[in-house]
Order: structure tokens, then C-alpha cells, then sequence
């Protein structure tokens, strides 16, 4: 059984993490050529019309491979997750339900009519982006909603037997705190990461000496909005920290591998935590009082440590500990590098200065980890409870052979490299050509 749940989890994990790697971007460029077709609709700009039919391109790209990854994910709830869709399913069902027969249909409906329709028809073209957005927004919602249950299980009863939950207050699920604080999260961090797309392209054109205007007014968007993104991100990660701790406190305290319950407790710069013996290996430099402020909202806050819970219920520490410090690090590093790219782009001085712009380059990947990080900490974190507080994630799976979900997980990885080395093609052919951006 052990050896089956693993397997389960990693063949999830993979479909999951691969799913969400289109994800962040249908979300943010969806909007943002929303705004460039209605912009070129309003003032008839060449130049806004140009930017929309470029990102465009991109889009359809991601959008169309992306598609095509989320649909193995709804089938595995069903062979590798049995246990769990009975348990949860009057909750689970409802929530993706609206949002396959709302937001997919939106989102498809759409999409087509804003592909085939010509510019004499610009002003149903811009309404059927600005559906496709809503569509994508509506089904982050939903989908976020149903995991919100997940974390926060709210709204519900338990069967007699208690063989299932049952879902007795539809509002209470929509308006669990917990999806509210993840779905603002995950807008951000989709703008942010369409926003460091666009600078890095951006910045491969401008080191080509390919000064477009369109590309010039792609950039001056999208560095404001990785501004403001990375700025809000920390400021509404510092909630989640406080709301987390109280809400599932191994979460929190594994996030700085806080062993001992205290107050005033430090934040160590350096720490490396062991598992094995329940306490830091390594931690030095540590500024007094500030993990207690990060996650109580004060510098004397009590903090409850991981060797006080229950031993049973701690998630992998290492893993969440080390995927938080990657995000946070990754978070610190968007601001510096769009409050460059901001001055110097006022200052006139960004178009020659190759070693930013090459830095913009590399960087094009990193909020992608940075996300998959944040991911690790939400789901990871919670673990070993599948349904928090209710389901155990080993109580969750299908009986099925072992050679079976490894077969799978086989098959499922070598079709999504295959996909991801496609999608980069296309988009890198997209992007080297860049036809009608002169």
C-alpha cells in the first residue's frame, strides 16, 4: 500500500503541476489582449492592433496544449482516487460541475468566435476575448473552491455511517475564507508570471535591437504590472501566513521550521532543518521576534512548534520548509528586477543595457518554479490529510495494481514532455519571427 500510494500521489502530482504550467498564463494574457483588442476597437491604433495579434499567437498556443493537460487530471479522481470521490463527491461534485458546464463552455465558446472572427467585426472580437477571460477567472473560482474544501472542509455534515461528507450550506463553500485568500494569490502570481513573459520576450527583441513599438508598449505593461504583483504578493502572503498558522498550524510551522513552541520566536537567514531529530541542524543570523510577527501578526506572538502536534499528522517538513524559502527568495528577486526594468526604462537607458536585458531572459522561467514552489507549500503542507482534519490521503486511494499506476505515470510523463517540448517550439518560433510587429 505503500508503495501504490506513492505512486498515486507522484502520478497526480505530475499531472497536476504540468496542468498548472498553462494555467498561470491563459490567465494573464487573456486579459491583457482582452485590454489590447478593446484599445485597438476604441482608438483604431495600428500598433495596439499589432500587440494583439502577437500575444495572441501566444495565447492560442498555451491555451490550446493547456486544454488538452487538464482532462487526464479529471479522470484519475475516478481510477486512482476512488476512496477519496466517494468520500467527497456530494462537495466535490458541485463546484466542478458549474465550473465544466459555466467556465469550459465560456472559455471554448469563445475562444473559437474571438479565432475566426475577422477585424471588420473588432468589437465582437474584443467581447469575445473579454468572455474567454471571464471564463478563465470563473473557472479558477470553482476550481479553487472545491480545493478550498479541501483545506478548510466548511458547509458540511458527515453520513451517518461516515462513509462521505455532505454538503449543507452551498454558501458556506463559496465563501470559505480559504478560497478567497488562494484565488486573489493565484491571479497575482498568473499576472506576475505574464508580466515576466512579456518583459523577457520583450528583452530578446530589444538585444536583437528590434525596438518595435510594439514591443516598447508591451514592456512599459508589463513591468507596472510585475511591480505592483510582486509588491502585493508578499503583502498578501504575510495574511495567508497568519490565516494558515491558526488554520493548520503544522502548515505554519513548517514553513520556518519552528520545532518548539514559544514566543518572540526568530526568523533564521540560514536554518537547515532535520527531520530525524526534530530541531535545525543548522540556524544561525536570526532576527528576534519576526517569525512570531509573520505568523501572529505580533513580534511576541506564540508560535506552536512541530514537536507539540501530533507526530502522525506533520507533513514532509524539509519539503515545505525548502519550497517556501525558494518562493520567498524568488519573490524578492521580481521586485528587484522590476524596479530596474522600471527605471530603466525612464531613464531611456533600458534598450542598451544587455546584461538586464539577458537577466529578463533567464528569468522567464522562474516564476513558473516560484508558483510550483507555492503549490508544494498549499497541497504538500497539508498532507497527510487529503480532505484536512476528515480524510487521510492513504485512506483516499483505488485498490488497483501497482504495475498498472506505474505504467501510467510512465506514459503520462513521456506525453507531457513531449507536449511542453512542443509548446516551447511554437512559442519560440512565434517569438523569433514575430511577423507584423515592424
Amino acid at each position: 500500500m505503500v508503495e501504490l500510494l506513492l505512486l498515486s500521489r507522484l502520478q497526480f502530482a505530475i499531472t497536476v503541476a504540468f496542468h498548472f504550467l498553462f494555467v498561470p498564463l491563459t490567465l494573464g494574457l487573456a486579459f491583457l489582449v482582452a485590454v489590447m483588442e478593446t484599445v485597438y476597437y476604441k482608438n483604431k491604433d495600428e500598433t495596439w492592433r499589432r500587440m494583439a495579434d502577437f500575444w495572441g499567437r501566444i495565447f492560442k498556443i498555451n491555451f490550446a496544449i493547456g486544454l488538452v493537460t487538464g482532462l487526464s487530471m479529471t479522470f484519475q479522481f475516478g481510477t486512482n482516487w476512488g476512496a477519496y470521490s466517494e468520500f467527497m463527491g456530494d462537495v466535490f461534485g458541485p463546484p466542478l460541475a458549474v465550473e465544466a458546464l459555466l467556465a469550459f463552455f465560456l472559455e471554448g465558446t469563445f475562444f473559437g468566435a474571438w479565432v475566426f472572427l475577422d477585424r471588420s467585426r473588432q468589437k465582437l472580437k474584443a467581447f469575445s476575448m473579454w468572455m474567454v477571460a471571464l471564463g478563465t477567472n470563473i473557472s479558477s473560482l470553482w476550481i479553487i473552491t472545491a480545493n478550498g474544501f479541501m483545506q478548510n472542509p466548511v458547509g458540511y455534515k458527515m453520513a451517518a455511517d461516515g462513509s462521505k461528507v455532505i454538503m449543507t450550506d452551498f454558501l458556506a463553500l463559496v465563501t470559505n475564507s480559504y478560497v478567497w485568500y488562494m484565488l486573489v494569490h493565484t491571479l497575482l502570481s498568473a499576472y506576475l508570471l505574464t508580466a515576466f513573459l512579456i518583459m523577457g520576450i520583450c528583452a530578446y527583441h530589444f538585444l536583437k535591437r528590434n525596438n518595435s513599438e510594439v514591443f516598447r508598449k508591451s514592456f512599459g505593461i508589463a513591468v507596472a504590472i510585475a511591480l505592483v504583483t510582486a509588491v502585493l504578493l508578499p503583502v498578501l502572503g504575510h495574511g495567508y501566513a497568519q490565516y494558515v498558522a491558526e488554520l493548520q498550524p503544522a502548515k505554519g510551522a513548517a514553513m520556518d521550521a519552528i520545532w518548539e513552541t514559544g514566543s518572540g520566536v526568530p526568523m533564521y537567514l540560514i536554518q537547515v532543518p532535520d527531520s530525524s531529530t526534530g530541531s535545525n541542524s543548522v540556524q544561525f543570523l536570526g532576527i528576534p521576534g519576526l517569525a512570531s510577527f509573520l505568523y501572529t501578526g505580533s513580534f511576541s506572538g506564540t508560535m506552536t512548534g512541530l514537536n507539540q502536534l501530533a507526530q502522525d499528522e506533520l507533513p514532509p517538513v524539509g519539503m515545505v520548509f525548502w519550497s517556501f524559502r525558494l518562493m520567498t527568495i524568488l519573490g524578492s528577486l521580481f521586485i528587484i528586477e522590476a524596479l530596474l526594468g522600471l527605471y530603466l526604462q525612464k531613464s531611456g537607458k533600458l534598450y542598451t543595457s544587455d546584461k538586464y536585458l539577458k537577466l529578463l531572459m533567464w528569468s522567464i522561467p522562474l516564476p513558473y518554479v516560484a508558483i510550483t514552489a507555492g503549490w508544494i507549500v498549499a497541497e504538500v503542507g497539508r498532507q497527510p490529510w487529503i480532505v484536512y482534519g476528515l480524510l487521510k490521503t492513504a485512506n483516499g486511494i483505488s485498490s488497483v495494481p501497482i504495475s498498472d499506476v506505474l505504467l501510467s505515470v510512465v506514459l503520462i510523463s513521456t506525453f507531457y514532455l513531449v507536449l511542453i517540448v512542443f509548446e516551447i517550439y511554437l512559442i519560440k518560433k512565434t517569438v523569433v519571427n514575430a511577423t507584423g510587429v515592424e
